[in-house]
């Protein structure tokens, strides 16, 4: 089917529903969208690129699917993608463990062991609003209930993309709430004609519909499934970190559903995403739901004339096909990665593969630097000797042997003693130690076979082995986990005040939908810090184990963009590395926002600045980006207060590479750093640059 699109020319009409229950006083009538609403239906249409547009239709009769119509195509005619199907959502609430660990910081949770309860977010369509916010345009329809949960619906559209997100923002007032939820799209007739995704194998798979088969849970890659007919197509996927709650393992715990009656709670045929309850059957705590919180319960659409194979194609571009970019004059770097291939494979004599799967999964997600955390209660820290050298030997040999010209595949430990709570070590070149030492071993010894050996006993012991080796230690997921209260309970230690103490590591955990950004317990921490007077540092950790090819790795990852020309080779060391992380020279991201530059009246992260006599300074970045994104925040320091000056980007588009100039006060502060974040909650974050 095809139509005329109403009007290109910016105007609105509001007419007779429910006696202007459709408010629009927020939206902007010289925007680029063209809205008219009348009876009971709001239209919208908006520019996707390309002199392309889309449109829907909302119908808010109580009695009728929400989206009258979904098309796509020119400016001169547009095909409909789909008609008379609703968005859906399930809400599953638990109970959060605020008293056994550390509140709402905990992942030791259980929260599916515990009575929980899965509820349909029900859509009363009261009254609705349009609401202009630089390139976005949202519709806010009220209200939305489940349980005693309450809230509205949102339907975002961006200037110059075929995307939209769909939104139920809920919100309670009670304590110690877990949640986690499953959406999607439903029909009561057959929209499609088929369902399409890419397997874990990365493989396009195309299957008729038939809109009696009882829903079934799948396996994808790139966490999108789509649906197209002969007049285009819709995807339908989350945003691709903040979706995932934090857990040790990264399967691919089929996060996609098609088919009809989902959950036997979902009545009609549709697709979409979905959370698995149980996680990796270990710790798994859901997400954080704070009292009086908005948790923003949401998925993306992207719509196009095209067939699902080419849209799912378009999709893949907001991750990089799931893949961190070269950036000229960086490497990227993770850490802390528990695979345990030394004691489960080569240790145990089973066959050692050429090219374990493990490094190309490293490789194909564009990782050039992977920092190891090995022997995790798995080994023998403590000896006896022989057995400890050996496990050492087998580390470095297959390190070694599988770094290249292109990939360094680097030892590493989480040793989680000594200091208090867990920690990791990074030594820029193969050490041999041992976590051991009575009162007639020496610190340091010789043999032939793998040179220097040393015992250590105690924290001064290890931290002057950290100086003689030259070697790096910092907070392993700080304030959280084994480390609970660390690095608080030793900032003031010499070992922490020095320079071979980084600093902590970032995940994005807890997690918490109605935050705008992720990991805000270690960027908190990276303030603290900062307020301490210590010039540390923060890198971003995977932390998790078993690393597959079938596996989400891609959600659970971040990377450390590591400014470096050229990677170092093996058997050289690699302190270019160690040196790199030691001078703050890195910028962490989820992926999809790059800082290729940042700088203060022209220093770069970890070097000093000057204000002027008033204060201002002028700061320079340089951004990319996929999604479009939502703000940039500088955040300063006087030592003791913390201070956020956000700046909204919600003008950009997505696909963007542009230089931005801010010219911030920055009276008696004495540090400064930045973090930017786009509309899915993808993010980065610079270093400190200190202040004079």
């Amino acid at each position: 089917m095809k139509y005329l699109l109403p009007a290109i020319c910016l105007c609105i009409s509001v007419i007779g529903y429910s006696q202007g229950l459709v408010r629009t006083n927020q939206y902007d009538k010289k925007g680029k969208t063209s809205l008219f609403v009348t009876d009971s239906v709001i239209s919208i249409s908006w520019p996707t690129g390309n002199d392309d547009y889309g449109k829907m239709l909302l119908d808010l009769s109580k009695n009728k699917p929400l989206f009258k119509a979904i098309s796509a195509g020119d400016k001169t005619s547009l095909k409909n993608i789909a008609n008379n199907i609703d968005p859906a959502f399930i809400l599953t609430v638990g109970k959060r463990d605020l008293v056994s660990q550390n509140g709402w910081n905990i992942f030791f949770d259980k929260v599916p062991l515990k009575p929980h309860q899965s509820y349909v977010v029900n859509f009363l369509k009261d009254s609705a609003a349009v609401i202009t916010e630089g390139s976005h345009t949202i519709i806010r329809i009220y209200n939305v209930q489940a349980a005693s949960f309450n809230g509205f619906l949102e339907i975002t559209v961006y200037n110059g993309s075929p995307l939209f997100n769909v939104a139920a923002v809920l919100s309670a007032n009670i304590d110690s709430t877990a949640i986690l939820y499953d959406a999607g799209l439903i029909s009561k007739a057959e929209e499609w004609n088929n369902i399409v995704w890419n397997n874990t194998n990365n493989e396009l798979v195309t299957t008729a519909l038939n809109a009696s088969d009882t829903a079934k849970n799948i396996a994808v890659k790139y966490r999108t499934i789509a649906a197209d007919n002969t007049s285009g197509s819709i995807a339908v996927f989350p945003a691709p970190h903040q979706y995932f709650y934090p857990l040790d393992e990264a399967f691919n715990l089929k996060f996609t559903w098609y088919g009809n009656n989902y959950r036997n709670m979902l009545k009609g045929f549709g697709m979409g995403i979905r959370q698995e309850p149980e996680g990796d059957k270990r710790f798994v705590p859901w997400f954080n739901a704070p009292p009086g919180t908005q948790q923003r319960l949401n998925f993306f659409c992207l719509i196009s004339s095209s067939n699902a194979g080419k849209n799912l194609d378009a999709v893949k571009k907001f991750t990089h096909n799931d893949r961190y970019v070269a950036l000229p004059g960086y490497k990227t770097m993770s850490s802390h990665f528990h695979n345990e291939f030394i004691i489960n494979v080569v240790l145990k004599g089973k066959p050692v593969p050429e090219r374990p799967a493990f490094v190309d999964v490293f490789k194909n997600t564009g990782i050039d630097i992977v920092h190891l955390a090995e022997f995790h209660y798995t080994a023998h820290p403590k000896g006896p000797d022989s057995t400890r050298l050996n496990e050492l030997q087998a580390l470095f040999e297959q390190c070694k042997r599988l770094s290249g010209n292109d990939f360094l595949l680097l030892p590493g430990e989480e040793p989680n003693e000594f200091f208090g709570g867990h920690w990791l070590a990074f030594f820029p070149k193969p050490v041999y130690w041992i976590m051991s030492r009575n009162t007639n071993t020496p610190y340091l010894s010789f043999d032939k076979q793998h040179g220097k050996i040393y015992h250590i006993g105690d924290t001064t012991d290890m931290f002057n082995l950290l100086k003689d080796e030259n070697g790096l230690a910092w907070t392993a997921h700080p304030r959280t986990k084994g480390s609970v209260d660390y690095p608080d309970k030793y900032k003031n230690a010499s070992f922490f005040a020095s320079d071979h103490f980084l600093g902590a590591a970032w995940k994005a955990m807890p997690a918490d939908l109605s935050q705008p950004r992720l990991g805000k317990r270690v960027l908190d921490l990276m303030d603290d810090m900062n307020n301490w007077g210590l010039k540390k540092h923060v890198i971003g950790e995977a932390d998790v184990f078993t690393i597959e090819p079938e596996n989400e790795m891609y959600a659970h990852l971040n990377v450390n963009y590591l400014q470096l020309k050229t990677l170092p080779k093996f058997d050289d060391g690699w302190q270019p590395v160690l040196t790199a992380m030691q001078q703050g020279k890195f910028f962490t991201t989820t992926g999809e926002v790059l800082i290729p530059s940042f700088t203060v009246n022209g220093k770069s992260t970890n070097e000093m600045a000057k204000t002027d006599a008033n204060g201002n300074v002028k700061i320079n970045m340089h951004l990319n980006w996929t999604f479009p994104l939502q703000f940039v925040e500088i955040i300063s320091g006087d030592g003791k207060n913390v201070y956020r000056d956000s700046i909204s980007l919600n003008y950009t588009t997505a696909f963007g590479d542009k230089d931005f100039t801010f010219n911030i006060n920055l009276k008696n502060r004495k540090w400064v750093r930045a973090e930017v974040w786009d509309i899915a909650v993808n993010g980065a974050f610079t270093q400190t640059v200190w202040l004079e």
